[in-house]
């Protein structure tokens, strides 16, 4: 029989590589999460969807969407929120599940006081869980994230990304949104029962001021769906077939296929599309009356994919000598580092009365 003595150092030697990999495995769980803190601002602004039809905004940063906010799960998120504008508002982070932060879910009368004109708040909370996810003001929705563009994309990196989404090349986020004319106007009103909806945009712009999405063969892209408004649209896709892989950030068990995503108000859906079929498509919401500039066609929520191996140049296509303008679905800024993203592109005009 070995002596016990002779046994123990083995013991010891075995206990310490165990602890050795256990620390290993623990170094990227602690220094994956950050702290990251951002200031907003909410100001009246004027922004255009399309010709001259303006909007009274109340956009966070001046800006509609509102910035990017790109950060990863289990960030330790700090906003501080300035209120510039005349009326009170709150900011919700929908999706974010907000364990042991209650009161940063930004509901007036339920978790927080609005916040009034001239005063900031400060949001704290743990982004979890992962996904598409958005934010927008909790205070009189039907207003003020109807018509008045506070609304803006919240996107958290997971830590397990799926093997699917490993395989992306490029990223687009979709905001869909809906306008009421007859109170572009008036803030402070608007977005009640009876309203007629006339515009509906993409990312705050109606087709053809929308921007097209430029790939090449080969390319696998992801475009991130929000439903920012206050109806359902419809996103069909030309020449290629939809792999709805997360509904509300959550991955599916089972990926849908399809070629149209119903989209409510709320929800986000993540669409997969393998760039495959080289050409000029269409993408644009099949709720007819949403592709409508007020009382004319061909407008709306409308956009097209550009393959490279094609060109432009053609007789035929709407956009043969548009100017492109880059960033418009945030494409660019997912690529930088984590943080929060103004673009100019969505910048409108200061309102100071």
């Amino acid at each position: 029989m070995r002596n016990s003595n002779s046994i123990f150092p083995h013991y010891r030697f075995i206990i310490g590589i165990i602890l050795g990999l256990y620390a290993l495995v623990m170094i990227p769980a602690t220094s994956w999460a950050e702290k990251r803190e951002f200031d907003m601002s909410i100001e009246d602004t004027r922004i255009v969807l399309v010709g001259k039809r303006d909007f009274h905004t109340f956009a966070f940063n001046g800006q509609v969407p509102a910035p990017l906010i790109h950060v990863k799960e289990d960030d330790d998120v700090v906003v501080n929120v300035t209120n510039m504008t005349t009326l009170p508002h709150t900011i919700h982070w929908h999706g974010m599940l907000q364990h042991g932060s209650w009161q940063n879910d930004g509901v007036p009368h339920a978790t927080q006081h609005a916040i009034e004109p001239g005063d900031t708040f400060t949001y704290k909370f743990k982004a979890g869980p992962s996904g598409t996810m958005w934010y927008h003001c909790h205070v009189n929705v039907n207003e003020h994230v109807t018509m008045r563009g506070m609304w803006g994309p919240f996107i958290v990196e997971p830590k397990n990304p799926l093997p699917i989404e490993k395989r992306v090349t490029k990223e687009y986020i979709m905001m869909l949104s809906d306008w009421v004319s007859s109170w572009a106007h008036k803030p402070g009103e608007g977005g009640i029962p009876g309203d007629v909806f006339d515009y509906y945009t993409i990312n705050g712009k109606s087709f053809p001021e929308t921007q097209p999405i430029r790939v090449k063969k080969g390319d696998v892209i992801r475009l991130r769906l929000i439903g920012a408004g206050d109806h359902v649209h419809a996103i069909h896709t030309h020449g290629h077939i939809s792999q709805i892989v997360f509904k509300d950030g959550f991955p599916l068990a089972n990926p849908i296929l399809g070629d149209t995503v119903l989209i409510g108000p709320g929800e986000r859906y993540d669409v997969i599309l393998e760039m495959d079929n080289p050409g000029l498509w269409m993408i644009h919401d099949h709720v007819d009356t949403h592709t409508t500039n007020g009382d004319k066609p061909d407008g709306g929520i409308m956009t097209t994919i550009e393959y490279e191996e094609v060109g432009l140049d053609h007789d035929f296509y709407v956009w043969k000598d548009k100017k492109f303008v880059p960033d418009f679905y945030y494409e660019e800024s997912l690529k930088k580092d984590f943080g929060m993203h103004n673009s100019k592109v969505f910048k409108g005009e200061l309102i100071e009365e």
